[in-house]
């Protein structure tokens, strides 16, 4: 069925059949062969894939498959796109494969103004919408198919969709969710950072569950080595070349990337090549992270009082929309080994002003180093009662032992006094800026 339909915007509208790729056609093997008319093995499937590889196009061309095949009465399947221009270029594929072929132009009633294909007499209905909460209203749906995920993971109440889109696909055995993505344009969060980790968990085998990842992306040796920037290593994350594009092509867009900015660099290598943003690409990047992210466990505040001979804090703090941030520093009593414990707290209203970064921030809150208050105050309290911690243990510095911004942090100096802090001797001003250079390398060098 997937291999009659015809692409309507290449010329002579050649069936997939004729000009598909061989590893798109084992996709579609995977998502109808999983079915066999009483359960589904397997009801999840996570596709990497960079820019050019006809995403979405194979995207509309899976679902009218899955429109065509499907039996079940007033069936729903909905592709949902990032945006509205994605939803209208899905829909223009996928109308223009049911147009293209005169015996389902018979069957199908077209609703283009609700992006829209019906089925005349089982009432089964393909549904391509731009992602927006309602999507989920009411939907029992048999098949989904979610495009670049990573966009839509911006969205504040991404995880919440999704999560009901998943409750609905339950009640139907034949159902499935299916999610084509590039890489993120940005550092992965949100949703699209915790789906990605667990297909990347299904690959390597390390997590059970009845979903196949197929991720396009370089072996993390490959990454870490720097090899996925010659051009004859690209053909391991290009499955459509020499169709939709070739590595010649992809070579001279990287050029021209090169020629513009570092900025354009990073944003054409996440979305061709599928190399994630962070330490490979040093976006936001500090030369200590390298070091950090090879550290053992995370270790406890208690864990760090108890082995060091003597501890150091550091406070930074903003308004109502930045982070209140303590450190403590220990060092170990038989290493001589330096060991660093943090938490931050961040008022609710800073979600509301930078929405963009409320998914960035729940991945810190869920895993344990951010704490979101309500009431004002609420935040010092906290870092207080820490610090509290540290001078009952004994373990603080006798001098120069807790390091704020010179530009003053009365109420939080007021707070540690009233702690049982030496203002006189243990505080000290941290000057910011170049002048903090020194202490940056050293942290590196430590590391």
């Amino acid at each position: 069925v997937f291999g009659n339909l015809r692409l309507p915007d290449v010329v002579g509208k050649p069936t997939f059949r004729d000009v598909g790729a061989e590893w798109f056609n084992l996709i579609v093997e995977a998502v109808f062969g999983t079915w066999n008319g009483v359960v589904r093995a397997v009801n999840e499937f996570f596709l990497l894939v960079p820019k050019k590889n006809s995403k979405t196009t194979n995207a509309a061309g899976i679902m009218v498959t899955a429109l065509i095949l499907n039996r079940r009465p007033n069936a729903q399947y909905i592709l949902v796109a990032p945006t509205q221009n994605v939803a209208q270029l899905a829909f223009s594929q996928a109308l223009g494969m049911i147009e293209s072929d005169a015996e389902l132009m018979k069957v199908y009633h077209i609703k283009e103004y609700r992006k829209e294909l019906v089925h005349r007499k089982t009432g089964a209905t393909l549904s391509i919408k731009s992602f927006d909460p309602s999507i989920v209203t009411g939907a029992k749906p048999s098949g989904v198919l979610i495009d670049e995920l990573h966009v839509i993971a911006e969205h504040s109440n991404a995880d919440r969709v999704l999560g009901q889109l998943r409750g609905g696909l339950v009640s139907q055995p034949e159902s499935f969710l299916m999610t084509i993505t590039t890489q993120s344009e940005r550092v992965p969060s949100g949703i699209f950072r915790s789906e990605l980790n667990k297909a990347r968990k299904v690959r390597d085998g390390t997590l059970k569950l009845k979903m196949l990842p197929v991720l396009y992306e370089f072996p993390e040796k490959m990454v870490e080595d720097g090899k996925w920037r010659d051009p004859r290593n690209w053909w391991m994350v290009t499955p459509n070349r020499d169709k939709s594009i070739t590595i010649h092509r992809l070579e001279e867009d990287y050029a021209s990337a090169v020629a513009a900015s570092e900025e354009e660099v990073r944003r054409w290598v996440s979305q061709h090549l599928n190399v994630q943003i962070g330490i490979a690409l040093k976006h936001d990047y500090w030369n200590g992270a390298a070091f950090w992210a090879k550290g053992d466990r995370p270790l406890t505040l208690e864990e760090i009082l108890e082995s060091s001979e003597v501890v150091v804090l550091g406070i930074d703090g903003g308004g109502l929309d930045d982070m209140l941030a303590l450190s403590v520093c220990g060092r170990h009593k038989d290493t001589h080994q330096w060991q660093l414990w943090s938490h931050a707290w961040l008022h609710e209203v800073a979600l509301e002003r930078r929405k963009s970064e409320r998914q960035v921030y729940k991945d810190f809150e869920d895993e344990g180093s951010l704490t979101v208050v309500k009431d004002l105050g609420d935040d010092l309290a906290e870092l207080c009662d820490f610090v509290s911690q540290v001078v009952g243990s004994g373990k603080l510095a006798k001098e120069q032992a807790v390091g704020v911004d010179q530009s003053g942090l009365g109420m939080i100096v007021d707070e540690l006094v009233y702690r049982g802090v030496d203002k006189d001797v243990q505080v000290v001003g941290i000057p910011q800026g170049w002048r903090l250079t020194s202490a940056i390398k050293t942290m590196e060098r430590g590391l």
